[in-house]
């Protein structure tokens, strides 16, 4: 029986993709590619974030590249970012849950803290962790380090995430999780992880 919830942000709780993919043109216009659209982000998107940029330019980067496109990105992501909101049954979701609930996200900390706060969301979580180290790796590790802070019962918890890497976070601390179309994988990447994939928070937390 699940007691707590740990969910993802940026792509599940906020909304964000459209940011994610102008944010990538923008850094990877001076490599005169093709612009890319939602589905062509979705069909590169991975993480570690460097691997989606390798595929995008057919090449290993080259040594202090990754850091200057990671740089580029957050610059304009920020900008762009400023548009967006929270997904559209985030809220009333987040409300119906009787259990307790968390937020795990690969964005930076000292960022993630004032914008989930900015939304008047912030009660609804024992713990709000971002990344207080360089961006752009995996989750597995940061999602031990949130279970060990919050002395939760990994088999208690459900994780609510938009890419694979959630999941296999989940898998790698011993909790259950649920897939939501509503971000940067596509569907079809989801369903390839075997876990359940949903349209709606809504019917993440069903899962509960």
């Amino acid at each position: 029986m699940t007691k707590h919830i740990i969910w993802d942000w940026n792509g599940t709780l906020f909304h964000d993709i459209d940011a994610v993919v102008g944010a990538t043109n923008e850094v990877f216009k001076p490599y005169a590619l093709p612009e890319l659209t939602i589905d062509d982000f979705r069909a590169v998107y991975t993480r570690p974030i460097w691997l989606a940029y390798e595929r995008l330019l057919g090449r290993p980067l080259e040594v202090g590249e990754w850091e200057r496109l990671d740089d580029g990105f957050h610059d304009n992501y920020f900008r762009l970012m400023a548009a967006c909101g929270l997904a559209a049954d985030a809220l009333t979701t987040l409300q119906a849950w009787t259990g307790t609930q968390s937020l795990c996200s690969m964005a930076p900390h000292t960022h993630l803290v004032p914008l989930v706060e900015s939304f008047g969301i912030d009660s609804h979580f024992l713990r709000v962790d971002g990344l207080r180290g360089s961006t752009g790796g995996e989750k597995a590790v940061h999602m031990l380090a949130h279970i060990a802070a919050l002395g939760a019962e990994p088999g208690d918890v459900l994780v609510i995430g938009d890419s694979v890497d959630d999941g296999l976070a989940a898998r790698h601390v011993g909790a259950r999780a649920v897939l939501y179309t509503g971000g940067m994988t596509t569907r079809s990447e989801l369903e390839s992880t075997g876990l359940p994939v949903v349209d709606t928070l809504a019917d993440a937390v069903a899962h509960a």
